[in-house]
C-alpha cells in the first residue's frame, strides 16, 4: 500500500484562499446519491484507538480484540449490513496517532472498502478528527508540537477527559500540509465517495500560530480608528480578548474564530476537489441550535460541503415541550446540505424523511463485528426499523428530487445572535419554535443568503438588531420588488459590529411592505397575514405534530410527523395551497406501516386543497397530484 511520504511544506494562510463556496450543485453530484440515498453504517474507530478509549494505558490490542476486528472487516460482516438495507459505510482512515502507529489500520481501510463497492455499498471515511493522540504522534513528527491549540496558560487543549487527545490548529501550514496528504490517500487509494472532518467545533487559540493569523486579521479588517477603540496601539501586542477588553476586540475574536474554522474546512475540501470532482465533503460541528455559538457558524461552514452530523438529543415530545432536529434539517435543505443524524427509533427515522434529504442517517453501529444501536450503546439495533428502510428504500419516487415549499424564511443574523448575545438570539429563537410548533411552511436562512429572497414572500427579522447597510439595501430591494418584511424585536438598530445607529434603519419601509409584531405570541397570526391569510399549508392537528411541505414536478407532498408517545394524531386537517393556475387530480397517503397507498377524498376552492388525515401513529406522507 503506498503511503505517500508527508512533506511539511509551508502552506499559504487559508484565510487568503478564500474562493466560491464548494458545495455542489446537485445536478452535479454522484448520481448514487439521489437515486439511491443512503441508509448509514458506521464503525470509524481504528483498533489501537478503541484500545487506549476503552482503558488501557497503551495501545496494544488483544487476541479477541484482533478477532472481533477481523470479523468486523469480512464480506460476511458486510453481507449482514446489506441484509439490514445498509447501502452506505462510514468506515476508518486515520485519527491521528501517526502514519506508522496507523499503517495497519489504513491498509485494513483500503482492503476493507474494496470489499464493500464490490459488494454495492458505498463508502465515506474518517479522515481526521481534529486531535492528536500524541503520545504516539509526537515521536514520529515532533514539530507537531508547534501546532497545537493552546488556552491562554499555554496548556494543549485536551479533547474533554481524554488527556492523551490534544486538538490541533486546523489553520496551521505544517498541520494543513500534513492532513493534505490524508485526504490525498483517502481519495486515491481507498478511493472514498466521502470524506469526513471531525470534531469542527475547536477554533484558534492562544498558540503562537493563531495569535500571528489574529493581528493579520485585525490589520486587514480594520481601521487605525477602530483599532484605537480595540485599545491596540501596537497590533505586533495584540492578542485574543480578556473579560476586561471592549466590545469590538471581542466581537473580532468571535468572527475571526468562525471564519477561521470555515477556511479550514474550505481549503481542505478544495484540496479535496482538485484530486476528485465529485467527491462529497462533509463536517461535524455538531447539530443546529438555538443561537450561532462561536467557532461554529453553520452559515459559513456549510458553504464548504454535502453534508454535516448532528449527533443531538433524541426527538420526542415530553412533558408539554418537543424535542426536535428540525432546525438542524432546515438548515440543511436551505444550504443544500444532507444532515447525518443517529436514526435508531422509527421516531428519528420518520423526522429524517420528512426534513432530510436523501439520507435515512444513520442506523446502526457495527464495531467488532456485532451491529449496536448506536456509539456507546450495545442495545441490538431494533427490529420494528425494518418497516422503515424498506419505506426509504421502496419509495424513493416520493422523496427524490423534492424540494422544500416555503412562504418564510426566518434570518438567523451572526452579528445580532453573537455580538447581540442571548437577549437577541432567543427572540430568533422563539419566532423559530413558533413557527415550527404551528406547522408553517417556512426557512431558515443566513446572512449571504439575502441574495436569494425571491423565492420567499415573507422575511421575519427577529431579534436582527445588527445588519450592515448592504444587507439593509438588500433587504430593500426584496420589499420594493413585492416581498414582505416582519420585524420582531429590534430591527437595524445597530450595525454589523453591533455599534448603535442614529435611528433604525429599516422602520420607513411603507407599511404596505413591512409590519412590525410587537408580541411574539402573535407571531403566526402576523406572518398568515402578511401571506394574505393564503399560506402554502395549514395544518389542524394536536401538539407535538410538525409537518414539511415538499414538491416535485406534478405533485405537492405533506410529511406528518408524530412525535407524541401517547398515542395518534387523529383527524388531521391538511390544506394546501397548489402552485397558481393548478387544480389537485387526487391525494394519496404512503407511509412505512401501509401495504398500498390509500386514497382520500378532498376538496379543492381557490387554489387550496383541504383534506383529513384520519391517523398519524409516527410518520405519513400524502401525495396531491396536480394538472
Amino acid at each position: 500500500m503506498p503511503l505517500r511520504r508527508i512533506l511539511l511544506v509551508g502552506l499559504l494562510l487559508v484565510g487568503s484562499a478564500r474562493a466560491e463556496p464548494l458545495t455542489l450543485p446537485r445536478e452535479q453530484r454522484p448520481e448514487w446519491l439521489r437515486r439511491d440515498g443512503m441508509v448509514m453504517a458506521g464503525s470509524w474507530e481504528p483498533l489501537l484507538f478503541r484500545v487506549r478509549r476503552d482503558g488501557s494505558s497503551g495501545y496494544e490490542p488483544t487476541a479477541e480484540q484482533r478477532e472481533a476486528y477481523r470479523r468486523e472487516h469480512s464480506p460476511e460482516m458486510i453481507a449482514r449490513l446489506k441484509d439490514r438495507g445498509i447501502n452506505f459505510v462510514m468506515m476508518h482512515c486515520y485519527k491521528g496517532g501517526g502514519l506508522e502507529a496507523e499503517r495497519e489500520s489504513m491498509a485494513d481501510a483500503v482492503r476493507f472498502a474494496g470489499l464493500c463497492r464490490e459488494a454495492g455499498l458505498r463508502v465515506g471515511v474518517y479522515v481526521y478528527s481534529g486531535a492528536f493522540i500524541w503520545e504516539l504522534f509526537f515521536p514520529e513528527v515532533p514539530e507537531a508540537e508547534d501546532w497545537v491549540v493552546r488556552g491562554p496558560d499555554g496548556a494543549p487543549r485536551t479533547y474533554g477527559g481524554a488527556k492523551y487527545r490534544y486538538y490541533w490548529n486546523r489553520n496551521h501550514p505544517g498541520a494543513q500540509a500534513f492532513y493534505r496528504e490524508i485526504v490525498r490517500f483517502a481519495v486515491e487509494d481507498i478511493r472514498t465517495d466521502l470524506v469526513h472532518f471531525d470534531n469542527y467545533a475547536v477554533g484558534p487559540g492562544w498558540d503562537a500560530n493563531s495569535v500571528a493569523r489574529f493581528r493579520e486579521y485585525l490589520g486587514a479588517t480594520f481601521t487605525p480608528a477602530e483599532l484605537r477603540e480595540m485599545r491596540i496601539a501596537d497590533l505586533g501586542a495584540a492578542g485574543p480578548p480578556s473579560g476586561e477588553s471592549p466590545p469590538l476586540l471581542r466581537h473580532a475574536w468571535d468572527d475571526f474564530c468562525c471564519r477561521s474554522l470555515a477556511d479550514s474546512y474550505h481549503a481542505m475540501g478544495r484540496f479535496a476537489r482538485s484530486l476528485r470532482r465529485d467527491v462529497l465533503l462533509e463536517c461535524n460541528p455538531g447539530g443546529v441550535g438555538a443561537a450561532i455559538r462561536p467557532p461554529i457558524d453553520h452559515g459559513r461552514l456549510l458553504q464548504g460541503g454535502e453534508a454535516f452530523w448532528d449527533e443531538g438529543r433524541e426527538p420526542g415530545y415530553r412533558d408539554g415541550r418537543l424535542q426536535s432536529r428540525i432546525r438542524t434539517y432546515k438548515v440543511a435543505q436551505s444550504m443544500d446540505n444532507v444532515a447525518f443524524c443517529y436514526t435508531t427509533t422509527p421516531l428519528e427515522m420518520a423526522e429524517s424523511m420528512a426534513f432530510n434529504r436523501d439520507c435515512l442517517g444513520a442506523v446502526c453501529w457495527f464495531e467488532y463485528g456485532t451491529i449496536w444501536r448506536k456509539p456507546g450503546n450495545e442495545a441490538p439495533m431494533a427490529e420494528n426499523l425494518d418497516p422503515y428502510i424498506r419505506f426509504f428504500h421502496r419509495r424513493r419516487d416520493l422523496l427524490r428530487d423534492a424540494d422544500v415549499v416555503a412562504d418564510v424564511a426566518v434570518l438567523r443574523s451572526f452579528p445580532s445572535q453573537v455580538f447581540g448575545g442571548v437577549p437577541l438570539a432567543q427572540i430568533t429563537s422563539r419566532v423559530e419554535d413558533a413557527l415550527i410548533a404551528g406547522r408553517a411552511a417556512f426557512q431558515i436562512v443566513y446572512d449571504h443568503q439575502l441574495d436569494d429572497l425571491a423565492k420567499y414572500r415573507v422575511l421575519v427579522l427577529a431579534g436582527a438588531a445588527a445588519l450592515s447597510d448592504e444587507q439593509i439595501r438588500k433587504i430593500r430591494a426584496y420589499a420594493a420588488s413585492g416581498g414582505r418584511v416582519c420585524t420582531i424585536g429590534p430591527a437595524a438598530t445597530h450595525d454589523e459590529w453591533m455599534r448603535p445607529r442614529p435611528s433604525p434603519a429599516l422602520d420607513d419601509l411603507p407599511a404596505a411592505r413591512a409590519m412590525r409584531v410587537p408580541d411574539e405570541a402573535d407571531v403566526l397570526a402576523a406572518i398568515r397575514r402578511a401571506c394574505d391569510n393564503e399560506p402554502a399549508m395549514w395544518v389542524d392537528g394536536p401538539d407535538g405534530l410538525c409537518c414539511e411541505l415538499t414538491e416535485q414536478p406534478g405533485r405537492r407532498l405533506v410529511h406528518f410527523v408524530n412525535y407524541r408517545s401517547d398515542g395518534p394524531a387523529q383527524d388531521v386537517v391538511a390544506r394546501v395551497r397548489l402552485p397558481r393556475g393548478s387544480r389537485a387530480k387526487s391525494v394519496a397517503l404512503a407511509g412505512p406501516d401501509r401495504t398500498a397507498d390509500r386514497e382520500l377524498p378532498f376538496e379543492q376552492q381557490a387554489g387550496v386543497v383541504a383534506f383529513t388525515v384520519p391517523r398519524v401513529d409516527v410518520y405519513e406522507i400524502a401525495a396531491i397530484a396536480v394538472e
